[in-house]
This record gives C-alpha cells, structure tokens and sequence, in this order.
C-alpha cells in the first residue's frame, strides 16, 4: 500500500516530466516526446511551465525524498531523491546559461525517473532499530 509520500513523490516526478515536455524551444528531445503523446498544446504555456511549474514541481519531489528520508533512513534513496531535482533547479536558475546545462537537466529527469522505478519496485521498509530482531517482538 503507498503512502502519501509514495503518492507525492510519483506526483513530483511525473510533473516535472510532463512540464518540461511543455517547452519544445528548450528541451527539443522531451519536446518531440511531448508532441507524440499529443501535449503539444502545453507548448503555448511554455513560459509559465519553466518558470513557474518545473521549479515547484521539483521542490515538491525534494522536499518528498527528504521527508522519506527522515522516515526510513535509507541513504541510497535519499541520495537518488535529492540528485535529480537538485540537477533540475541548478539547471533552471544557475546553470541555464551554459550549454551543457541541457545535458545536466536530463540526466536529472532521468535520476528523478529512475528513483521513483526504484521506488515503485522496491518500496522502502523501516530500518530495524540494533535491539530488534526481525519476528520477535521486544516489549
């Protein structure tokens, strides 16, 4: 059963994918994408998109993998979690400058992608505080 953190967290990802397929001008592979799933009328808000959306939308799925974080402790998951949005808002303030900016800014789609997979497949447990054994209860 998801959480409302697994609940926020796809949110946040497949936001941030679908406003960024909103600016085809930017990010032309994610813009062709966008047009053969038939969101090519989001290219019309293109501005409000990156300058508003994107940004938000990446908080949200930070903000998400901290909060997961500070439930489960797991570090591998925090680290994918934070990667991918900080390379998406680096990119957008920054760094957008720069022409490997747009390199930078898909490979965080990507490290946000990959780690809600790899939180959809593998959903994360609590860790197992030392005095605790796996079965036996210690009241």
């Amino acid at each position: 059963m998801f959480s409302i953190s697994h609940l926020l967290g796809k949110t946040g990802v497949i936001a941030v994918l679908v406003a960024s397929m909103g600016c085809a001008a930017c990010f032309p592979a994610l813009g062709a994408l966008a047009s053969a799933l038939g969101l090519g009328f989001l290219a019309q808000f293109e501005g409000v998109i990156i300058n508003t959306l994107l940004p938000v939308f990446a908080l949200v799925a930070l903000g998400v993998s901290v909060f997961s974080f500070l439930i489960y402790k797991r570090w591998g998951r925090l680290v994918a979690g934070v990667a991918g949005p900080t390379m998406v808002l680096l990119t957008l303030y920054p760094l957008w400058s720069y022409g490997w900016s747009t390199y930078l800014f898909y490979m965080g789609l990507l490290v946000m992608l990959a780690a809600a997979i790899w939180d959809i497949a593998l959903p994360p447990g609590r860790v197992c505080s030392s005095t605790q054994v796996r079965g036996v209860r210690h009241d």
